[in-house]
């Protein structure tokens, strides 16, 4: 049975509250596997519930975003797609009793976010520091529960190598995930593939990114170190936008993981592979890191 594996995805976010089972099911139907990841405490909870209710094909991450981490240092813009808050520290022994579910495959999304940032050297520097910690804290949490990492990361590639280079000199041993999203230099993807790490790919493939060849690192990464994701409800592909199963919602195109195909698709493409490879390779890959199937 052929199947697509749908590594990082949101329908636990409230803007699928009024049809998340009927998408559920359309998935299930097509073998598409999704993998629903959270953000903060209500999201991950969201995700371990609705992963609860499906024997197979649904699982969950858990975890605190960085941009959740309300440290007093800026003003966090809210995301009405999402749901739950932001949370002024990780409680650690709470995050780990959701962790205990056998449905939650992954700690995560979590890792470093220097998009919105204070102003002032001082501030910006001290909340650097406290996503560090942060993430620090959650790593301590996948070593316990032996789980794998889906890292988040914008504009933070060097520092986010940095802390996962000491980390793995201090703790002796490799870190396993995955870098979701991918938007870095093909030096960055050089580093953290050194490290073991998968690197995941969505609609942000078909964008111009000044400085970014999506082409350039597709190419050179392996087919089996790339994970193919959807980033639901957010980064829809462009051909997916007249796709009929495509909703808007207040001007806005809502993703979802029955469109993680046009991924595959352009990857394919880029690699001058078939659809069935990249099909095949990335769903194997996923299963490996996530231990599904």
């Amino acid at each position: 049975m052929d199947i697509l594996i749908d590594s990082h995805a949101h329908l636990n976010f409230n803007i699928f509250d009024k049809d998340r089972e009927q998408i559920v099911s359309k998935c299930l139907d097509k073998n598409v596997w999704v993998i629903n990841v959270g953000t903060n405490y209500e999201t991950s909870k969201k995700a371990v519930e609705i992963a609860e209710r499906y024997e197979k094909g649904i699982w969950a991450s858990i975890g605190l975003h960085p941009i959740n981490l309300d440290a007093g240092l800026l003003k966090l813009k809210g995301d009405n797609f999402e749901g739950g808050k932001p949370e002024k520290e990780f409680d650690f022994y709470k995050y780990k009793l959701l962790a205990s579910s056998k449905k939650v495959v992954a700690i995560g999304e979590i890792g470093l976010d220097y998009y919105w940032r204070p102003k002032g050297k001082g501030k910006r520097e001290l909340f650097k520091q406290r996503q560090k910690e942060l993430l620090l804290e959650e790593l301590e949490l996948a070593d316990e529960m032996e789980l794998p990492v889906i890292f988040h990361c914008r504009l933070a590639h060097n520092d986010l190598i940095k802390v996962l280079k000491e980390r793995s000199r201090t703790k002796n041993r490799p870190i396993k995930g995955v870098i979701h999203s991918f938007v870095g230099t093909l030096d960055q993807a050089k580093e953290y593939l050194k490290m073991g790490l998968y690197l995941g790919f969505n609609g942000m493939i078909f964008k111009a990114i000044g400085g970014i060849s999506f082409e350039q690192i597709i190419k050179y990464v392996l087919l089996e170190k790339i994970l193919i994701e959807t980033d639901s409800p957010y980064l829809i592909p462009p051909k997916a936008e007249i796709d009929a199963e495509a909703v808007e919602i207040g001007g806005f195109k809502r993703n979802t993981p029955l469109f993680v195909g046009y991924i595959a698709q352009r990857i394919a493409e880029i690699k001058n592979v078939s659809f069935e490879e990249v099909e095949e390779a990335t769903a194997k890959s996923a299963k490996d890191l996530f231990k599904i199937g």
